[in-house]
């Protein structure tokens, strides 16, 4: 899969997405990186690291989080995309459900769209703005209720119809990526669930897969730990997305879950082929 003009072997590596939240209330760095100058130093910490593509982000989208105008969102990505795009070769992925904030992220450079949304926010705008473009994009399952019947196959079924959204548009099957959507529209245990069947999510839907539980709320219940102590839980995560075919795994923190992913794929098939493990 080339994302940008990298390509990602999706089928025998596990990559890193760092997180760069260029917003005031992000859960866990809301107000950090908002500037151009931090969210540089930030972008070239996070390539030292290990980083292989870098997620912006204009809008916090943890609970309760207060939503912004397309205008702000532009204003708050497309300078930072243009800054990085211009200093560093790196892909980016641009987190918005918006097509107006995709379209001018698109512009400034973004070579991802991270739809929280699944292409369901929307009548068809940002499908038809992705298939146009050519941009590779990652679709999360999320719905506005947890009113399932039989959850995990629920959640199938809807992101069958994300998929099935994609397709009539027109997008390019290699330009894919989901999200099986840790943190929305699931309780405590529909989120330890669809990381345990993982596996199945990757087989039955035939897509790469990209796992998002970096310092989530499924960490902090379980260890009692507020989100600045959850490093550990994310690795373990992390570990078991790598585990369960995840092909990206999207992280606060990059030195960590790098060694962590390098070390579980050098178990899983270093010994076998002698090939180097991303």
């Amino acid at each position: 899969m080339k994302i940008g003009n990298k390509e990602f072997d999706v089928n025998r590596n596990c990559y890193i997405m760092g997180i760069l939240n260029v917003t005031p209330d992000s859960f866990s760095d809301g107000g950090r990186y908002n500037d151009i100058d931090s969210a540089l130093r930030q972008t070239e910490k996070m390539l030292s690291e290990g980083m292989d593509i870098l997620d912006i982000g204009g809008e916090s989208t943890r609970p309760g989080y207060t939503k912004i105008s397309d205008e702000e969102e532009i204003q708050r990505t497309a300078p930072v995309i243009e800054a990085v795009k211009s200093r560093f070769d790196v892909p980016i992925s641009l987190d918005t459900y918006k097509f107006r904030v995709a379209e001018a992220g698109i512009k400034a450079g973004a070579d991802l769209v991270n739809d929280i949304w699944g292409l369901k926010y929307d009548s068809g705008e940002m499908a038809a703005l992705i298939a146009k473009t050519g941009a590779a994009c990652c679709l999360m399952h999320n719905r506005d209720n947890m009113d399932y019947t039989s959850y995990f196959d629920d959640v199938i079924a809807d992101m069958e119809e994300t998929v099935e959204i994609a397709e009539k548009a027109g997008i390019s099957r290699d330009r894919i990526i989901l999200d099986p959507g840790v943190g929305f529209a699931k309780s405590y245990e529909n989120n330890l669930e669809v990381m345990d069947r993982m596996d199945e999510f990757c087989k039955r839907l035939g897509y790469p897969v990209l796992l998002g539980a970096s310092r989530k709320s499924v960490i902090g219940l379980t260890l009692d730990l507020p989100s600045d102590e959850r490093l550990e839980g994310t690795i373990a995560l992390s570990v078991i997305g790598a585990m369960k075919g995840a092909a990206f795994l999207r992280v606060h923190d990059i030195k960590e879950n790098v060694r962590a992913v390098k070390m579980t794929m050098a178990v899983m098939k270093g010994y076998r082929n002698g090939q180097d493990m991303h």
